[in-house]
């Protein structure tokens, strides 16, 4: 399951992660990570068994935890197909189908915010 890890400033220097991580012996992957001296938020894969106690280790130790279950959202009135999310969208989440259209898998996201950027029409948003 894809969350995302908002660490504060006071902590942001401590080994939070990593401690959890060796606690709880959960496994996860990394997709996108912004870290310096005053904030950290990190988007991560985390297998679903584990979540619940990978979570507590976390918030224990003053992190918060959102889960991305359906982190971008599309405008379909809005949405013209165009395609300007499928070149830029760094982890796939947006396809074209056989016939042209735009399809959209938002367990992918990472919420970056390119396709939004991108976007011509401003048919897509990050769920809040």
């Amino acid at each position: 399951m894809k969350i995302k890890i908002n660490v504060v400033t006071d902590i942001v220097v401590k080994p939070i992660i990593a401690e959890a991580i060796i606690e709880t012996g959960t496994l996860l992957n990394i997709s996108q990570a912004h870290i310096d001296s005053t904030k950290g938020e990190i988007t991560a894969d985390v297998p679903k068994d584990d979540f619940d106690r990978f979570s507590k280790a976390l918030i224990s130790r003053g992190v918060e935890i959102i889960v991305l279950d359906k982190p971008i959202l599309r405008d379909e009135d809005e949405c013209v197909e165009c395609g300007a999310c499928v070149s830029v969208c760094p982890v796939k989440v947006f396809t074209f189908g056989e016939d042209w259209s735009v399809n959209l898998d938002e367990g992918n996201c990472i919420q970056c915010g390119t396709c939004i950027e991108m976007c011509p029409h401003g048919a897509l948003a990050l769920e809040q």
